[in-house]
């Protein structure tokens, strides 16, 4: 007999309650084997492929790609036992308990949330004289049923097409596509984010508007940068260095044996001046945890560091970046920017982090006021690397010199902790030898 499960939207990372479909690695007919990729979802963090835990046929795709699912939701249904006599699949969507004199009855499916959950089996049992067949077990609550594309309108677009358009973030819905039968075209999505689309965009009351759906990396940032600003006191001090020392010590560097093919950036040096100053100032690694009612000091630093990608702004970590050398520090950063501008940075390795850097000197900006990530206390904004006037020994000459300002909790870091730390990676930035005597 055929044994159907069906496969829900599982948590993939703690506290999701929701994602987007971006695309179907199968479809309905289509063999699978166990851990087989079968979709690719985004969450408020990353692109995630999700394995199937079951081998069998595909019998049915429950929701479309660019739909928003809830966690928990059915999104397919598979056929285990595809040697079975044939019977209809059950849908997302389930059914009323059929009445004694149906021929057969179904079991309902639990909606599952988390990896570790089973699924619950459905099979058809043959009726018995004028008794009704036994159910395997009691039905579960109705799953709910996945959200309907928005106006009923699913964009008809490649896998390919769509993830290029979630990069360049062009909303496929305000698109109408050119080749045959209306399907978006890389061109398409190509003309619309150079802001020269060939095709009327999708507007409200004919006024030349572009509206995109809230969600994804957008979402998940909006709501931690408000939980942090209205939760958190912040308070940004600021220190502008001569750092011509260091850019002199990085050119050593790059001509050494030891860091050829090595980048070495501002970027590297900061980082190591973050963890050498956090361990003369701990309150700058420690958060405060509201509802034990307790600062919790780290003795470790998990460094995050701020990365624009074309999916938007995420915080991945370099864990134990404490622990590392300038040149380890050096290829963390290389791996983690070139993972981050790539989406494959996972929602594991943007958890859990201690302090961050942001580094608006990359877009020619001398400085910000950055807001702190939750459940951190500080972040070191970097501004731009510029030639300016400097008084060196009592007599002007032109230096670089670098802007640094630091946001923290003050409910943690006083304003003595937080200037002693701005302080200490200040020095070290202006003259990277004092790190001997850290």
């Amino acid at each position: 007999m055929p044994t159907y499960k069906q496969f829900p939207l599982a948590d993939t990372a703690e506290g999701l309650t929701e994602a987007d479909i971006l695309s179907w690695h199968v479809k309905p007919g289509d063999t699978v084997t166990v851990n087989q990729i079968v979709v690719e979802i985004e969450t408020a963090k990353a692109a995630v492929e999700l394995p199937i835990p079951w081998a069998g046929v595909v019998t049915e795709l429950h929701v479309q790609p660019g739909q928003t699912v809830e966690v928990g939701t059915p999104i397919l249904t598979i056929d285990v036992d595809p040697g079975g006599a044939a019977a209809p699949a059950p849908t997302a969507a389930p059914a009323a308990a059929a009445p004694a004199s149906a021929p057969a009855e179904e079991e309902e499916m639990k909606p599952l949330v988390g990896y570790g959950s089973k699924a619950v089996v459905t099979q058809r049992r043959a009726r018995k004289g004028s008794e009704p067949a036994p159910v395997a077990a009691v039905a579960a609550p109705p799953a709910p049923a996945p959200a309907a594309p928005r106006g009923g309108y699913v964009p008809l677009a490649k896998p390919p097409v769509r993830k290029l358009a979630k990069d360049l973030g062009v909303d496929l819905h305000a698109l109408t596509g050119t080749a045959s039968g209306g399907v978006i075209t890389r061109e398409d999505v190509e003309r619309a984010a150079n802001g020269t689309p060939v095709v009327e965009s999708r507007v409200d009351s004919g006024t030349r508007e572009r509206r995109v759906p809230i969600k994804g990396v957008r979402k998940m940032t909006a709501v931690a940068m408000v939980q942090s600003a209205y939760t958190a006191p912040h308070v940004t001090e600021f220190l502008t260095i001569d750092v011509t020392p260091m850019m002199e010590f990085r050119e050593k560097l790059k001509k050494s044996r030891e860091f050829a093919g090595v980048k070495v950036t501002p970027l590297t040096f900061a980082a190591k001046a973050v963890c050498l100053a956090a361990k003369r100032t701990p309150d700058i690694n420690a958060v405060w945890d509201e509802a034990a009612q307790e600062i919790v000091f780290k003795d470790y630093v998990h460094l995050g560091i701020a990365a624009a990608t074309p999916r938007g702004l995420i915080v991945p970590k370099v864990r134990d970046a404490d622990s590392m050398s300038l040149k380890e520090l050096a290829q963390a950063l290389t791996a983690l920017t070139d993972t981050a501008r790539e989406g494959k940075t996972s929602p594991a390795d943007m958890a859990n982090g201690t302090i961050t850097i942001t580094n608006v000197g990359v877009f020619g900006v001398d400085t910000g006021t950055p807001i702190i990530n939750p459940g951190e206390s500080a972040i070191l904004c970097l501004g731009a690397i510029k030639d300016q006037p400097w008084v060196v020994d009592g007599e002007i000459k032109v230096r670089k010199v670098l802007q640094l300002s630091l946001s923290f909790d003050h409910r943690v870091v006083d304003g003595q902790q937080g200037s002693e730390f701005l302080a200490d990676v200040g020095a070290l930035l202006a003259d990277p030898a004092m790190a001997m005597t850290y």
